[in-house]
């Protein structure tokens, strides 16, 4: 691949932002200087910025804490998405988030062009859990509920039945509960508190699989995967 394709798609920076870098020298491919936008090169290649290690990849992976009021989705005339939280170098990746956090829900959005790992975590075939923090109005989660839960919640909300898949709910408080998901049906956790008579007032997802926000996570914030998480989420979707 070229040289300054290789670099735009590894995030760091645009096309025309790496090739200023090449031609004045700050590139470095296993140890010498190239100054050529156009040479060849190799994912495999040590490349260096200013001395500084480049991790090249062509496929890319982010945790976004994604606020309240804002679409999970690129485009939108009306409201602001996630896109908008897209650093501008980046907006040429194809990248997209996995699944869907409902407008007013926030919290953790795996964003990535790994088109095949995005299929997987969210098909309810891999069964990756799904961690939600709910603050709600209503009486205090039950064993019973939590019984229901573990058995799978049958809901009523439409014409036809849904059974749901098992999941976990878990009091964290009387008015808070921790609830883990295997699938993910349209509003589910807002149409499973309802089914309890139950109604969400705060909803927040804080993990995917073994990905988990920090306890300080600001929302708006977009972080890269180490490679540590990356692994962990390829091998819990058979990638």
């Amino acid at each position: 691949m070229r040289l300054d394709r290789l670099l735009a798609n590894s995030g760091c920076g645009s096309r025309n932002d790496v090739r200023s870098m090449i031609k004045k020298g700050r590139v470095t491919v296993n140890g010498t200087v190239i100054t050529d936008p156009s040479a060849h090169i190799s994912e495999s290649d040590t490349l260096l910025i200013d001395g500084t290690p480049v991790r090249t990849a062509s496929k890319l992976y982010f945790i976004f804490d994604k606020p309240d009021g804002v679409l999970t989705a690129m485009e939108d005339k009306r409201l602001p998405t996630v896109n908008d939280y897209i650093p501008a170098n980046l907006k040429n990746l194809k990248l997209s988030p996995v699944g869907r956090l409902d407008y007013h829900t926030t919290g953790l959005l795996i964003i990535t062009n790994d088109g095949e790992l995005s299929h997987r975590l969210t098909s309810p075939k891999y069964e990756i859990p799904k961690v939600y923090r709910v603050r709600f109005q209503g009486d205090p989660v039950t064993e019973y509920e939590a019984e229901e839960c573990r058995k799978g919640v049958i809901l009523t909300d439409t014409d036809t039945p849904v059974r749901l898949r098992p999941c976990s709910i878990v009091p964290t408080g009387d008015d808070s509960c921790e609830i883990t998901l295997y699938e993910g049906k349209t509003h589910e956790v807002r149409r499973l508190m309802a089914h309890f008579d139950k109604s969400v007032i705060e909803l927040r997802r804080v993990s995917i699989g073994s990905i988990k926000l920090s306890e300080g996570s600001e929302p708006g914030t977009l972080t890269e995967l180490s490679d540590d998480e990356i692994s962990s989420l390829l091998r819990a979707t058979g990638l």
